[in-house]
């Protein structure tokens, strides 16, 4: 089955994208065929084996995103079109299409990251810009109108700060103008890109008890010292720990806990490159790429 409807995907301009204010950002209509979306929706990830974030304390001040989250791991337990909407996701036609909106060369290299987010009553997502190892954010949205009522909140705010505030800091959504107001149900989709200004979120939720606003989010994630460091540490992007079950009798005694790999190393397959690095300390990252078979 083919996931993304590929008029959809051909359609959409790089030239109106990058001039849209006060961010590059575009609302994807009839993103995936008819026949995905109802047959993702379907098979989605029931919600008991999600993570559950409440309260977690953000940086600068900003207020906690609350949410529960399941991050895409290769050895996950998906339905089949889950599955098979992940690789192609992760196929040469979804990353053209990335590089062709986010203006990548095609030597750029870059690591996707998975995650689906559910929500429930009072969650809200507090006014950020992403951090700066995020270049783009591509977000695919799974509620309808029979499960999700408009006054029940859960568009996702597109925000003009008018350059008075550094992507570092915390202002409220009553500090912010409101560029856009997206309903976030059917088939459609956000793709947006990260700048110092780039200022998005939710207000929180006044839906029922038992409700829940469903997303599927792809991040496309450039190289940084975080992203070397983390993956050193046997960690993702976003710092979640990359587990490979070894082979049975590959491990040896080690004691109780499950049996791991190492994480793999970065390399060409995983998109990192040093056009993006900025910082001396990022270069020498992009250069021990090249000069070593593994960072772990």
């Amino acid at each position: 089955m083919q996931y993304l409807d590929p008029d959809c995907v051909e359609r959409v301009s790089p030239e109106g994208f990058h001039k849209q204010r006060p961010y590059p950002w575009v609302n994807l209509q009839s993103t995936l065929t008819p026949e995905a979306f109802q047959c993702l929706r379907e098979t989605l990830p029931d919600v008991s084996v999600f993570e559950r974030k409440v309260g977690v304390k953000r940086a600068y001040g900003q207020a906690p995103h609350d949410r529960a989250i399941l991050h895409y791991r290769p050895h996950l337990d998906l339905a089949e079109p889950w599955k098979e909407f992940v690789a192609e996701l992760q196929g040469e036609w979804y990353q053209s299409f990335v590089r062709r909106m986010l203006g990548l060369r095609a030597d750029t290299r870059f690591i996707l990251t998975l995650e689906w987010y559910y929500a429930w009553q009072g969650c809200g997502v507090s006014p950020h810009c992403d951090a700066r190892r995020k270049c783009g954010t591509h977000i695919f949205y799974f509620n309808t109108e029979e499960d999700w009522k408009s006054d029940w909140g859960g568009h996702i705010l597109i925000l003009d700060d008018e350059g008075h505030f550094r992507a570092h800091s915390a202002p409220g959504f009553d500090q912010l103008a409101v560029a856009a107001s997206l309903d976030a149900r059917g088939n459609q989709s956000l793709l947006f890109q990260r700048t110092e200004h780039s200022w998005h979120g939710v207000r929180p939720l006044s839906c029922p008890a038992g409700a829940l606003r469903k997303l599927f989010i792809v991040t496309v994630n450039l190289p940084s010292f975080q992203v070397w460091w983390r993956h050193v540490r046997g960690k993702d992007p976003d710092g979640y720990p990359i587990r490979r079950p070894l082979p049975a009798g590959a491990g040896g005694s080690r004691g109780p806990g499950p049996v791991t790999a190492p994480p793999p190393p970065l390399s060409s397959s995983h998109n990192t490159s040093r056009a993006c690095l900025s910082s001396p300390t990022q270069a020498r990252f992009a250069a021990n790429l090249s000069n070593r078979k593994t960072c772990s």
